[in-house]
C-alpha cells in the first residue's frame, strides 16, 4: 500500500497519519473502522465476486465506500497497519457453533499485531459484535471493552483430542506426534463464551480463499441465509439491517427494531446508516451457486 493508498484510507476512517506504531493510535484506529467501515455480505447477494488481494480490496472499501466480512476487512486494515508501522501476522480462526462446535479450517481471519512498545495484540474489524478494541494477546484476565467482557486463554484440545498448545500432544499429555513445540492456539471469550479459536501459525491472504468460497456459496453458511450490514456507532452501540430488518441497539442494551416496507427505504437505510449507495436492493441467494473468491490482483 503506497503513500497515496495508505492516507485515502485515512481520509475513509477520519483519521489523521498516527506519527508512530503505538498501542494508543492502534486503539484508535481500530475504533474508527468499526464505526465508519461496516461489516457486511452485500458482495454475496448482489453476485459480486470477492477477490483477497490489496488492490481490488482498497478499490471496494475506500474507492466505493463499500465494506465486507472477515477476510476483507481485516486483510485490508492488515495492509494499512503494515504500511504504518506495525508488525502484523494474520492468522486463521475457527468460529464457536452450537455444542461448542468449531467451524471450517480458514472460517475467520483476525490479525496479530505488535506495536513499537513491543505489545503484541489481536485486533479484529472484521467479525460484527465483538470488542470494540484491540486485546492483549498475552493477557489472561478479564479485559473490559466496550463491546464487553473479553478473556484470551489457551486452548484446550480440539475435536481430534489435540491440545493447540505444541500441537503433538493430547488432551492427557501424552505425545501425538514428533515435532517442534509451537505457540499454543488461543480461545477468545466474549462475556463467559467461547467466540473463537486462533491459530499461532503465521498465515497469508490467499490462505484464505477456500474460506471466502465456502461463505459465498455452501448452503450452509450463515452469510447466505440473509443479508447483513452492521457497524458501530458514535455512543458504542450498533446499528444493522439484517434482510430488511433495521436494529439500533444501544450502548446500555436498550433495542429498537422496524421492518421497512420498501425497497426505496432499504436503499436510503444503506445509505444513510452505512454510507453505501446501490441501485438496487440485494437479493438473498437460495442456491448453493455463485460469485467465487479470487486472487486476482
Amino acid at each position: 500500500m503506497d503513500s497515496a493508498q495508505v492516507d485515502a484510507y485515512l481520509r475513509r476512517l477520519g483519521a489523521e497519519r498516527p506519527p508512530r506504531p503505538t498501542a494508543e493510535a492502534l486503539g484508535a484506529l481500530h475504533l474508527r473502522h468499526l464505526r465508519t467501515v461496516p461489516f457486511e455480505n452485500l458482495s454475496v447477494h448482489l453476485g459480486e465476486e470477492i477477490v483477497l488481494a490489496e488492490t481490488p480490496l482498497h478499490d471496494k472499501v475506500v474507492g466505493r465506500g463499500r465494506g465486507g466480512f472477515c477476510y476483507e476487512l481485516n486483510g485490508l486494515f492488515g495492509a494499512l497497519l503494515t504500511a504504518l508501522g506495525y508488525r502484523v501476522t494474520m492468522l486463521a480462526a475457527r468460529v464457536y457453533g452450537d455444542g461448542g462446535r468449531v467451524g471450517i479450517p480458514y472460517d475467520h481471519m483476525a490479525l496479530l499485531v505488535r506495536t513499537e512498545e513491543g505489545g503484541d495484540w489481536l485486533a479484529d474489524v472484521g467479525f460484527g459484535a465483538h470488542s470494540h478494541g484491540p486485546l492483549a494477546v498475552g493477557e489472561r484476565a478479564d479485559q473490559e471493552d466496550g463491546g464487553g467482557t473479553f478473556r484470551v486463554v489457551e486452548s484446550g484440545p480440539d475435536a481430534a483430542g489435540v491440545r493447540g498448545g505444541d500441537g503433538a500432544r493430547g488432551g492427557d499429555g501424552a505425545a501425538k506426534t514428533a515435532g517442534p513445540a509451537r505457540a499454543a492456539d488461543l480461545d477468545v471469550l466474549r462475556d463467559g463464551k467461547q467466540v473463537y479459536r486462533v491459530e499461532a501459525r503465521p498465515r497469508v491472504l490467499d490462505d484464505f480463499v477456500s474460506g471466502a468460497w465456502w461463505h459465498s456459496t455452501s448452503p450452509r453458511s450463515h452469510f447466505l441465509q440473509s443479508t447483513v450490514c452492521s457497524r458501530v456507532t458514535g455512543d458504542g452501540g450498533r446499528i444493522t439491517l439484517s434482510g430488511r430488518r433495521l436494529t439500533s441497539t444501544a450502548a446500555g442494551g436498550g433495542r429498537e427494531e422496524r421492518e421497512l416496507e420498501t425497497d426505496a427505504e432499504v436503499l436510503a437505510a444503506y445509505r444513510e446508516h452505512f454510507g453505501i449507495r446501490l441501485v438496487r436492493v440485494p437479493v438473498r441467494r437460495q442456491d448453493d451457486t455463485g460469485p467465487q473468491a479470487g486472487t486476482r490482483s
